[in-house]
């Protein structure tokens, strides 16, 4: 995908003037870095000492560890999968390798490499996922927790290789700064995880590729921070990172300035991505795992090192966490909403870890669990490493006394009924910033769950690049739980990460009783001057789901539109949907009765245009059903839609 002329046009239009400015610094000091490459400055007697303290690893539950070894055993063997890719190579891997296409990204100046154009480059997340070398800090943890040297020597192998490859500002690892940033955690845990080994210290502290290596992924950092409309989930992503290495690695004249920036840059960034309520402020559920797990990590290393941060980046993480647990569903699921890309901010457990049990059971070590906090029973390794390092302190700070149910910031309501019905429904912002880079066009959509099960499901994210049709149809409007009009999406897309115009809502009802009747009522402008109306309804005691959608404003052409989980089967027969699914053995069954005023008709892994489809993470997608009623709206009455779950 290669940005077009127009892209850069209305890019611009989403900046301001600071920005603007800040942005033609960065390409004034690119030119110059092109031919001025300075010497990272000479290193004595530097010493590793953020350690982990002693019985740190013994308190790792041994099923975790069991996991974890496994891992690591396939990871030593050169299996791994990335993105739904498969990949045997990685005894020996190719840096720069996108074994997706089968190409191989260009060499060259850093800033030159075309890195969004996949027919030059290839795809850039699976060349740049292996280079985050969190597969590395799985390897690590498993010396430390077997003492077997080979996991050790690996670890080493790789580093020396990746360094010899990738010069600093050379190549598509040099393109982006949540890479370097995500590529520095990973580094100080690989070192702290290998303390036992007697190889470490040559591996990093004694090593002057090491050393130059730290020093210009800190350089980089402190001269490129993602800004403006940018600063997202990126810039926590950079300044956790820049942070944890300038505490960890801080060996060199600058350390002291580079830890103090990225702080101040943490703590600013951490309060603006994430509203009052603790929910992030993307709306996008994969980054609120994402900014904490980064949030987290960073606060462990200014604990292990001695470095005071302030207590209002605690208590973010602490609201944080409050709001994931009160969010997820009976089997700690939390929404799907907005983009998901799989990212992880620190990773030191195997396969089949919940990463969502895991938060919470790091968020109980730390901070305390409340009462209506849902039980945790999964067990990992990276809780009781955080938990090692990670302080007890005080917040001054008023818990929520019951589980929240609804967050008036991001417009987000949690319908819950008897037999684990589950309802998320949207009536939030677009997104953060001005592009709202990481949102979709789902305004009113709503999400059901029985059980954990996806019955109306959220379709998820897929891809970023290369593949802009699929990327458009999974943030679509359509590719979402709610009404399209004249065939159109309520918000504007400019590019994959850019909305020229966003869709506004406002809640208009959230009674969230969990007993009787919960009601919720929302309305967004984005088909103006028609107003979209929705009103949901969770009945206790009939098991029922009521939606009812009004368009006010002139006949306009209809399509409302029902995602089902990949689980699900579906009969249609006129307006009729009965659904059927197995969870635990046990057969489930429900029925969907559809407003009659539409037509009605399934769809499923339909490809031209896109239709039918759901993406459990990504690069990945299957074909499901997707029920589209098509008609006409003119404002004299709604469209209700019943489900109803059995017995």
């Amino acid at each position: 995908m290669t940005m077009s002329a127009g892209w850069y046009l209305r890019r611009l239009s989403r900046m301001g003037a600071r920005e603007v400015a800040g942005r033609v610094g960065d390409a004034v000091r690119r030119r110059r870095w092109r031919s001025a490459r300075p010497a990272c400055p000479s290193v004595t007697g530097a010493r590793f000492t953020a350690v982990l303290p002693t019985g740190t690893i013994a308190a790792v539950p041994p099923d975790a560890a069991k996991r974890l070894i496994a891992e690591a055993d396939r990871l030593m063997a050169g299996h791994v999968e990335y993105f739904g890719v498969v990949r045997d190579d990685l005894a020996d891997p190719d840096w720069w390798y996108d074994p997706k296409t089968g190409r191989r990204a260009p060499w060259g100046y850093a800033f030159d490499v075309p890195y969004r154009n996949e027919d030059a480059v290839g795809d850039i997340k699976q060349i740049w996922e292996l280079s985050r070398h969190q597969y590395l800090t799985v390897l690590a943890a498993a010396y430390a927790i077997t003492g077997n040297e080979r996991y050790a020597e690996r670890v080493a192998e790789h580093l020396r290789s990746w360094w010899a490859a990738n010069a600093p500002l050379r190549g598509v690892h040099w393109t982006s700064g949540i890479e370097l940033g995500i590529r520095l955690l990973s580094w100080v845990w690989i070192r702290r995880l290998l303390d036992g080994w007697p190889g470490a210290a040559g591996l990093f502290e004694n090593n002057p590729v090491a050393l130059n290596q730290i020093w210009h992924h800190q350089r980089w950092l402190a001269a490129f921070p993602s800004r403006g409309s940018s600063a997202n989930n990126h810039v926590i992503a950079e300044a956790a990172g820049q942070f944890a290495a300038a505490c960890a690695f801080g060996w060199f004249p600058s350390s002291a300035r580079w830890r103090a920036d990225a702080l101040r840059s943490l703590e600013r960034h951490l309060r603006s991505n994430t509203f009052a309520s603790g929910l992030n402020r993307e709306l996008a559920t994969e980054y609120h795992g994402l900014v904490l797990e980064l949030g987290l990590a960073a606060v462990a290393e200014a604990d292990a090192t001695g470095v005071p941060v302030p207590a209002s980046i605690r208590l973010v993480l602490l609201r944080m966490t409050d709001a994931l647990a009160a969010v997820v569903d009976s089997r700690l699921r939390p929404p799907r909403q907005g983009d998901a890309d799989d990212g992880h901010g620190l990773v030191v457990d195997g396969a089949g870890t919940d990463r969502w049990a895991s938060l919470l059971a790091t968020g109980d070590a730390v901070f305390g669990r409340l009462a209506w906090w849902p039980a945790v029973t999964g067990t990992d390794v990276r809780t009781p490493l955080l938990a090692a390092l990670i302080e007890s302190a005080e917040l001054s700070v008023s818990r929520p006394a019951g589980r929240p149910s609804h967050f008036a910031d991001a417009g987000m309501t949690i319908l819950r009924g008897p037999e684990e019905v589950w309802c998320r429904c949207d009536g939030g912002p677009h997104g953060f910033l001005s592009i709202a880079a990481h949102a979709h066009a789902d305004a009113l959509s709503v999400e059901v769950r029985h059980d954990g099960v996806d019955v109306l499901a959220d379709p998820g994210t897929f891809c970023y690049h290369g593949q802009p049709e699929w990327r458009q149809y999974f943030r679509s409007t359509l590719g979402h739980n709610t009404l399209q009009l004249d065939g159109g999406d309520q918000s504007v897309s400019g590019g994959p990460f850019l909305w020229t115009r966003q869709a506004r809502s406002r809640v208009l009802v959230a009674d969230t009783s969990e007993a009787g009747v919960s009601r919720w009522c929302a309305e967004h402008d984005g088909y103006r001057p028609s107003v979209h109306r929705r009103r949901v309804e969770l009945t206790a005691a009939s098991r029922e789901l009521r939606v009812v959608d009004e368009v006010r404003g002139p006949r306009r052409e209809v399509r409302l539109t029902f995602h089902l989980g990949p689980a699900i089967a579906a009969d249609l027969v006129g307006n009729r949907a009965a659904l059927t699914w197995t969870r635990d053995g046990e057969d489930r069954s429900a029925a969907l009765d559809l407003p009659g005023q539409l037509s009605w008709r399934a769809h499923r892994g339909d490809v031209d245009p896109p239709l039918g489809w759901y993406s459990a993470g990504f690069g990945r997608k299957e074909p499901t059903t997707t029920l589209v009623g098509t008609g006409f709206a003119d404002g004299a009455e709604g469209f209700t839609t019943v489900l109803r779950f059995h017995g």
